[in-house]
C-alpha cells in the first residue's frame, strides 16, 4: 500500500475547505479521488480538515491541523527545528529528533503539497510567518528524501525578499510541479525561478459533477424566478471585485456598487435579461453550536448590490437566490443558467464546464490573483475577463460574449475535452515519476 501525505497552504481550520468558499470543494474532491484512482489502495493522510463524512466517504485521514500550522507562536520555531532535523539527515542519515511531522514525512512513501493560489506571499495573509513555514514543511519532505510534488497550484507573487530565495531552493527541488494554468509559469520565470520540472495543466474542479437530481423547476419557485421566455443570466459577486480592499470590508460605501449596478442594469434593460444575483461562498455555525450551513459572506454583497439597485427603480426583472445550497446543487443551479458573470473564478468554472457563456470579473484590488487571466487562457476565452473598475469595460464584454453566446458554447464543447486531458495529466505525471 502505498501512502500519501497530503499538505498544503490549504491547510484551515475545520469547515472552510468543504463548508466555506465553494469552488473549494469543487477542487478537493476531484483531486482526492484522482490520486485514488492513479495509487489503487493508497492511504492518503492530510493536515487538511476535512469532515467525518468526507474521510469515510473519500478514504481519507485527517491529522492535527498543527502538524502544518496551527496559528500560535511556536509555528515557526518548530519549523526552523525540524528543518535542521532533516538538514542533518540529508548530511549523516539519522533522525536526532521525530517530531510529530517528520514521523508522518518518514511513515510516507511521498509528499504532496496542495496549495492553490496562496504557495507565495499571499500565504502571509493567513497569518504570520505562513509561507515560511510552508516551505520549511516542503524543505524537509525533500531532505527526508520523500518524493515531493507540487500539484495543481497558481504559485506567486513573490515579492518579499525574506522568502524568495528560499523559494526558489525549495522550488528547484521538487519532483514534478503542475500548474493549473500557464500564467504562473510565466511568472515564475519573471522571478528567476527554475521550472524545467513545471508543466501547466489544468485544475482538476472542471471534473465536479453537479447534482443529478437537483429539482430546477422547484428551485426557481422556491426562489421566486418566473419560468418566462426571458433568458436567465447568474451575476457572482465576491469582495475581491471591488477596488477597493480589504475584501471583507463591511459595510461598503453606495458608490462602490455603482459599476456593477449599471452593467445589471445594461443586462436587464439593453440585452432583455433575467438577472439572478448568487452567493459563491457558504458559512457555517462555529461549534460548539449545532453545525450548520448558512449564508458565507459573499451574499451580505449581493443583497446590498440588490437595494442599491432597487433604491434607483430596478425591481423588474431582478431577482436574488436567498437559499443556502451545497456545492453540488450551486453547481446545477448555475448549469441552468443562459449565461453567467461571475467574481470568483470557480464559479466561473462551474458555468464555463458545463458550456455556459461566461464573463469573469477580475479581482479588483491586492492582493492581485493571476488564477483568473491563467484560467480564461486555459480555456481561450482571455477576451471574456472584465475590469470592474471599468463599468464600459464589462458591459463591452458581456455584450460581446452574449451576442457570440453560440459560437462561445460550441467553442467551449470543443475544448472541455482537451482540458479534461490535461487534468487527467496532473495524475499520469505524477504516476509516471514517482515509478520512475
Amino acid at each position: 500500500m502505498i501512502k500519501i501525505l497530503l499538505i498544503g497552504q490549504c491547510t484551515l481550520h475545520w469547515g472552510r475547505l468543504e463548508f466555506g468558499n465553494i469552488g473549494n470543494y469543487y477542487i478537493i474532491e476531484p483531486l482526492i479521488r484522482g490520486l485514488h484512482e492513479t495509487f489503487e489502495d493508497a492511504e492518503i493522510r492530510t493536515t487538511f480538515q476535512l469532515s467525518d463524512g468526507f474521510c469515510e466517504r473519500e478514504k481519507v485521514t485527517v491529522l492535527p491541523m498543527e502538524l502544518y500550522y496551527g496559528w500560535n507562536e511556536t509555528d515557526l520555531s518548530t519549523a526552523l527545528e525540524e528543518l535542521s532535523v532533516a538538514t542533518l539527515y540529508r548530511k549523516n542519515g539519522s533522525i536526532v529528533k521525530e517530531t510529530p511531522f517528520i514521523k508522518e514525512v518518514l511513515a510516507s512513501d511521498l509528499v504532496i503539497d496542495f496549495s492553490g493560489d496562496i504557495w507565495g506571499d499571499n500565504a502571509d495573509f493567513l497569518g504570520p510567518d505562513r509561507f515560511l513555514v510552508g516551505l520549511c514543511k516542503d524543505r524537509v519532505s525533500q531532505l527526508l528524501s520523500r518524493p515531493t510534488f507540487m500539484l495543481a497550484g497558481s504559485p506567486g507573487p513573490f515579492e518579499n525578499q525574506k522568502t524568495v530565495e528560499f523559494a526558489k531552493e525549495v522550488y528547484q527541488n521538487f519532483t514534478l510541479v503542475t500548474n493549473r494554468e500557464p500564467v504562473s509559469k510565466d511568472l515564475l520565470n519573471g522571478y528567476g525561478f527554475n521550472t524545467s520540472k513545471t508543466d501547466s495543466l489544468a485544475c482538476p474542479s472542471f471534473l465536479f459533477e453537479s447534482d443529478p437530481d437537483f429539482k430546477y423547476q422547484s428551485f426557481m419557485e422556491d426562489e421566486g424566478i418566473p419560468a418566462n421566455k426571458r433568458p436567465k443570466a447568474g451575476f457572482i459577486l465576491c469582495g475581491w471585485n471591488f477596488e477597493e480592499g480589504p475584501f471583507d470590508k463591511w459595510p461598503r460605501e453606495e458608490s462602490e456598487y455603482e459599476k456593477f449596478a449599471e452593467t445589471i442594469f445594461y443586462m436587464i434593460e439593453e440585452l432583455g435579461m433575467d438577472v439572478c444575483l448568487m452567493s459563491h461562498s457558504n458559512g457555517f455555525q462555529i461549534p460548539p453550536k449545532e453545525f450548520k450551513i448558512q449564508h458565507g459572506r459573499d451574499y451580505p454583497v449581493i443583497k446590498q448590490l440588490q437595494k442599491s439597485l432597487q433604491d434607483k427603480g430596478v425591481n423588474e426583472h431582478l431577482y436574488s437566490i436567498d437559499g443556502v445550497y451545497d456545492p453540488w446543487k450551486t453547481k446545477a443551479i448555475i448549469g441552468g443558467f443562459d449565461f453567467l458573470v461571475s467574481g470568483r473564478v470557480h464559479g466561473a468554472i462551474a458555468g464555463l464546464s458545463q458550456k455556459i457563456p461566461t464573463v469573469i470579473i477580475d479581482y479588483g484590488h491586492e492582493p492581485k490573483a493571476h488564477k483568473l487571466e491563467g484560467f480564461s487562457k486555459v480555456l481561450k476565452i482571455e477576451n471574456f475577463v472584465a475590469n470592474p473598475g471599468s463599468a464600459i469595460d464589462m458591459m463591452d464584454k458581456i455584450g460581446i460574449c452574449w451576442n457570440q453566446r453560440n459560437d462561445v458554447s460550441i467553442h467551449l464543447g470543443n475544448e472541455l475535452p482537451k482540458v479534461k486531458q490535461l487534468i487527467q495529466e496532473n495524475f499520469k505525471q505524477i504516476s509516471k515519476s514517482f515509478f520512475a
